[in-house]
């Protein structure tokens, strides 16, 4: 989680790479960092460095080793749950789900995670599609947010145009 967390700002790059080179028409810049489960300390740290919301993309069901959503609202951040257990859950509502909240914003970058990152960044991976961006381009930020190659054929799927009939 700390690699990703110090190095997090490249989502923020990326999306605003594939705006401003007018590659993907409508992108929307979202500031996010994605992540695997952060630690009470990385909380902390997150918040210290100006994340005002945390996205958790785990079941309630799944460990985390402390209580998440207590020491959010203990520092002052904004606690969303949008469970995605496994890569069915990775659907179009779901996307549409990160983007209704990701559009409420305000203020600071947005924390996104999961256990690993994995489904953070198939999630984000589909978001930029969704927003525009080209599957290369959608695959490739879902990669660089930490989607590992388990979930990447069901991105990639999702991402192919529907075969006409």
């Amino acid at each position: 989680m700390g690699r990703r967390l110090r190095h997090g700002l490249w989502v923020i790059a990326l999306l605003g790479s594939a705006a401003s080179a007018q590659t993907a028409p409508g992108w929307t810049r979202h500031e996010v960092i994605s992540s695997g489960q952060p630690t009470h300390a990385q909380l902390r740290a997150a918040a210290a460095r100006g994340i005002t919301t945390v996205i958790d993309l785990r079941a309630p069901d799944e460990p985390r080793g402390y209580d998440e959503t207590t020491a959010a609202e203990a520092l002052g951040l904004r606690y969303v749950r949008l469970p995605i257990r496994n890569a069915d859950a990775l659907t179009p509502e779901a996307v549409r789900a990160l983007q209704r909240i990701l559009r409420q914003q305000t203020g600071g970058p947005v924390l996104l995670h999961c256990a690993s990152g994995n489904r953070a960044g198939a999630l984000l991976a589909l978001l930029a599609a969704r927003e525009g961006a080209s599957t290369e381009q959608a695959l490739q930020l879902g990669r660089e947010a930490g989607m590992q190659p388990s979930l990447e054929p069901a991105v990639h799927r999702q991402l192919q145009p529907a075969p006409h009939r």
